[in-house]
């Protein structure tokens, strides 16, 4: 499963991409407005930093297909032909996919709530479906139960899409869904932290450097004899 970072501020992905096996980073127009600058000033920084192949997924923002068509013109124009273009499955999305397959262009399904949504959005050529497991959840449904559904539809069907599970609230829906096998998720940096944050973790590192030091009388091996 890849795992991509939920967020537009440049200091918290360069962080997580310090310690963790980060594969890409989402973004939508919510994020880039708390970002508080010109998006495509934001967008074009992530770019320059996680590198010309890694996932960057952007959002068009066009109500019509021709629209999102447009604006994903724009998107790879300024971000690369590897950008993905995140478009809402909606039926003016469907549209906008089915025309930018011809094109080339990548898309991600986005909004997804139901199974449909993302079986319609693979169909049309979109590359991952993006499931809301956490706003599922809060609907009274089961978000985890959904992406699951989602994937076993794609490989009943012999569909190629992948799932880029996304909106999570806490690390276990993260471990859920990724005991499944589904192809991403994308998760906030605080998400992503609480994966390992656990005082039993920290303890067990901290009695093991502290029974070494009492030994040595140094805390790493390059200083002992």
């Amino acid at each position: 499963m890849k795992l991509l970072i939920d967020d537009a501020n440049i200091q918290a992905i360069r962080e997580l991409y310090e310690f963790y096996p980060i594969d890409g980073v989402t973004t939508n127009p919510s994020i880039l407005a708390k970002a508080g600058r010109p998006p495509f000033a934001v967008l074009r920084e992530i770019r320059d930093f996680i590198g010309p192949e890694a996932d960057l997924h952007v959002q068009a923002v066009a109500p019509t297909a021709e629209g999102m068509a447009e604006d994903a013109r724009r998107i790879t124009g300024e971000l690369g032909e590897k950008t993905l273009v995140k478009i809402p499955c909606i039926p003016e999305g469907f549209k906008a996919m089915k025309a930018l397959r011809e094109l080339g262009v990548r898309t991600t399904g986005t909004a997804v709530y139901t199974p449909m949504q993302a079986f319609l959005a693979a169909r049309c050529g979109a590359e991952y479906v993006a499931p809301y497991i956490n706003r599922i959840d809060n609907m009274g449904f089961d978000g985890i139960a959904v992406a699951r559904e989602i994937q076993d539809i794609f490989a009943r069907n012999g569909m190629s899409a992948s799932i880029l599970a996304a909106s999570f609230k806490n690390s276990q829906q993260v471990l859920e869904l990724c005991k499944y096998g589904v192809g991403a998720a994308t998760a906030a940096p605080d998400v992503i932290r609480a994966l390992v944050k656990n005082p039993a973790i920290d303890a067990a590192v901290d009695a093991f450097v502290s029974d070494f030091e009492k030994l040595t009388g140094v805390r790493a091996m390059t200083d002992c004899e």
